[in-house]
């Protein structure tokens, strides 16, 4: 049987597992995956994906349904956010080479129906991997994530060949890469790679039949070899971490700690101790919430919005000022249809988030968070210095 440079075989007794290591915009990959399942016809046929990407891949028309109100309310915007910029950035590189990303999977599903194999999504659902990702990056570290991905959106990255793609595919550059990255970001290593790999090798050995054909990233397949014939408990790892305590204590001493302040300041110095307190908390926490806001090219009143609702959110854990100035924005300035339509293709550039409504309501939820998370620390520093001082 005549396989692929990039096809792995793993045997389990009388069945055979065949990997396909994938770059996810190559159009050799997408070949490579037809061929590999005309020729081996297998029983079942396991793709990277999960629910909600397969519907992603599939549904052509899925950015229409999305009720930004919906969103607000669930507090899915910063889930939002990482999708379009993962999606984005795969589909800047997918149209310099024209190639859709995710195409070698959706070639899989269709090779699938083809040979009469049986479809299975073999990945753990994306929410999960993003929030136990987020759960797991420090503090500061996240500002530094969130700083990579507005980059992405403001630089147009490197030019990017097929022939670097192929190259991508190599063991040995992918071991390279996998262990820099490992070194570099080690708290995102393990949900984002590594838990994967084992939840993906778990259900390809799960999937029925003798002979599988599972499509992966490349970079997943020295991870999945390792942990084959490993047992491992996938409800365990699609389970979203309880928030640590140390941020629920944080999150609820800031507001005590700044309200027993006005107290003092009431009680210690009248009523002009205490102006300058709430001053010294109104003017950063809302003056940088609707600076932010502006900064975003927000309506009038969604900067009002921000400049009254930031001193006070600012002191309750669970509410944001994002709450109500994307709510304002999005009353405001309603996405319409064609906005929906669009969401994919202007996503790919920071002038598509001003331009698009739907993506202008998220631009102004993220910013004006942004500012009013500043303006809390600015806030608490300036009435710690005129408690010192007073």
């Amino acid at each position: 049987m005549a396989l692929g440079p990039h096809v792995t075989v793993l045997e389990q007794g009388d069945r055979k597992i065949y990997l396909v290591g994938t770059a996810h915009i190559s159009e050799a990959s997408v070949k490579e995956v037809r061929e590999t399942i005309e020729e081996v016809q297998p029983d079942t046929v396991c793709v990277e994906l999960c629910k909600n990407r397969y519907e992603s891949l599939v549904n052509a028309d899925r950015f229409k349904q999305l009720d930004i109100f919906k969103v607000i309310k669930e507090k899915k915007v910063l889930f939002v956010l990482a999708q379009l910029a993962l999606s984005s950035y795969q589909k800047k590189m997918g149209d310099k080479l024209g190639v859709r990303p995710g195409a070698e999977q959706i070639e899989a599903m269709k090779a699938a129906e083809d040979t009469g194999a049986q479809l299975v999504l073999a990945d753990r659902d994306i929410q999960a991997t993003l929030k136990r990702t987020w759960h797991n990056i420090g503090f500061f570290k996240k500002f530094s994530v969130l700083g990579a991905l507005l980059e992405g959106f403001l630089t147009k990255g490197e030019e990017v060949t097929e022939e670097d793609l192929e190259k991508l595919k190599d063991k040995d550059q992918i071991s390279e890469m996998m262990a820099a990255f490992a070194k570099e970001l080690p708290e995102v290593q393990v949900p984002l790679i590594d838990e994967r790999d084992h939840y993906l090798m778990s259900s390809i050995e799960n999937a029925p039949g003798k002979k599988i054909v599972a499509v992966v990233g490349a970079g997943h397949v020295e991870g999945i070899k390792r942990y084959f014939g490993q047992p491992v408990d996938k409800a365990e790892l699609e389970k979203i971490p309880p928030a640590r305590l140390w941020t629920k204590i944080v999150g609820w001493s800031i507001p005590v700690l700044i309200l027993a302040a006005f107290y003092f300041g009431w009680r210690e110095h009248q009523g002009t101790g205490l102006l300058k307190l709430i001053l010294a908390w109104v003017i950063p926490t809302g003056g940088l919430a609707a600076l932010f806001s502006i900064v975003a090219l927000a309506h009038p009143l969604t900067v009002l919005s921000a400049l009254l609702a930031a001193p006070i959110t600012t002191l309750h854990p669970i509410l944001g000022v994002g709450m109500f100035t994307g709510v304002v924005e999005a009353w405001m300035h309603k996405p319409t249809v064609e906005d929906a339509e669009k969401i994919a293709d202007e996503a790919t550039h920071l002038k598509g988030y001003y331009k698009n409504r739907f993506l202008h309501v998220l631009l102004v939820f993220f910013l004006s968070s942004v500012g009013a998370s500043i303006g809390l620390w600015v806030g608490a520093t300036w009435i710690a210095k005129l408690l010192v001082t007073e």
